[in-house]
């Protein structure tokens, strides 16, 4: 018996049809399965740096208006809008990502930055505590909090209520930053939302600090690194485990495309905005050069990844299976 090519493909097209007649028919006999929506992180992503476990916490996600003018205040709001189309992003609206760390060296378990706490609960964000559950911690287990600076989405998780969300913890904190957010005068500034959470957050836990500077130690393989401008002591911190690095920059850059691709722009949120900038190049130009992976607390979770030269600027690029193998 002879076939030809197309009574072939029309006798596939019916034993195809027949063999999923009885899927389609139980299919259709229930409802479809509804949306989850409102699940949409499992919290935490974990690997390992040469010897210290890093955990990256994802206090939360919230929505904003921008980028423009957050983002390049001192560019035309053509201009912004052009970059995130350009990098496929919508133009009149953002997520701001906030991303603690938690480190594990076998000595210290070192946290960096405290999310926004209970006060940002009713906006989606202050998941820090009861991620770091899930992750496999108890609050009590860390034993150093280190603090990028003192605004309020990093220093809100400090307390919960009347106590201290980490009791066993002792804190480290910028002397230069201390020095200001205790001192100046900020009433009636956009900086005075801050103040009013030091005084909250940060003043109660006093007798448990130690200021740094610059190139301090803070645990074997983690030092200090001044990143300041966005606030006037901001710290990065670098981390060293057998042979490998990788740099906590905190809000050196706020936004994956504009603060990287654009270092140079203004940035509503940081107070010497050209002292900001000058950080923003140094840090990632170094990072660049030397190949060296970050974390960026506003980075898109699970925040890690490489700085790359790009233009003026650099470009984000994630994270994928280099630290799984």
């Amino acid at each position: 018996m002879l076939f030809n090519r197309r009574s072939m493909f029309r006798a596939g097209a019916v034993t195809a049809l027949a063999l999923s007649m009885p899927q389609i028919m139980t299919r259709a006999a229930f409802a479809a399965a509804p949306p989850k929506s409102e699940i949409t992180n499992t919290g935490f992503y974990r690997f390992m740096l040469g010897e210290f476990e890093i955990t990256v916490i994802l206090d939360g996600m919230q929505t904003f208006d921008g980028p423009h003018p957050t983002f390049g205040a001192d560019r035309d709001a053509g201009e912004v809008q052009s970059l995130m189309e350009a990098n496929f992003l919508p133009s009149d609206r953002m997520i701001g990502q906030f991303n603690p760390v938690l480190v594990n060296t076998s000595t210290d378990l070192i946290l960096f930055d405290t999310g926004n706490g209970p006060e940002g609960r009713e906006f989606g964000t202050g998941q820090l505590a009861s991620r770091i559950a899930a992750s496999g911690y108890a609050l009590s287990d860390v034993t150093i909090v280190a603090i990028s600076h003192l605004h309020a989405d990093h220093i809100n998780g400090l307390m919960e209520g009347d106590r201290p969300t980490f009791g066993q913890a002792r804190y480290v904190v910028g002397q230069a930053e201390w020095d200001f957010w205790t001192s100046a005068d900020v009433s009636g500034t956009p900086a005075a939302m801050h103040a009013t959470a030091v005084q909250r957050k940060v003043l109660p836990l006093r007798e448990k600090m130690t200021f740094i500077g610059a190139d301090a130690s803070i645990a074997p393989g983690v030092t200090s690194v001044m990143a300041a401008g966005h606030t006037p002591g901001h710290m990065a911190f670098l981390l060293e485990s057998t042979g490998r690095n990788l740099l906590l920059t905190g809000d050196t850059a706020n936004h994956f495309v504009a603060s990287l691709q654009k270092p140079d722009w203004a940035v509503s949120f940081d107070m010497d905005k050209g002292a900001a900038a000058s950080s923003r190049k140094r840090i990632f130009g170094m990072l660049a050069s030397e190949k060296i992976p970050f974390i960026g607390y506003h980075m898109p979770h699970p925040s890690v990844g490489y700085a790359e030269p790009f233009g003026a600027g650099f470009r984000f690029v994630p994270v994928s299976y280099q630290f799984l193998i």
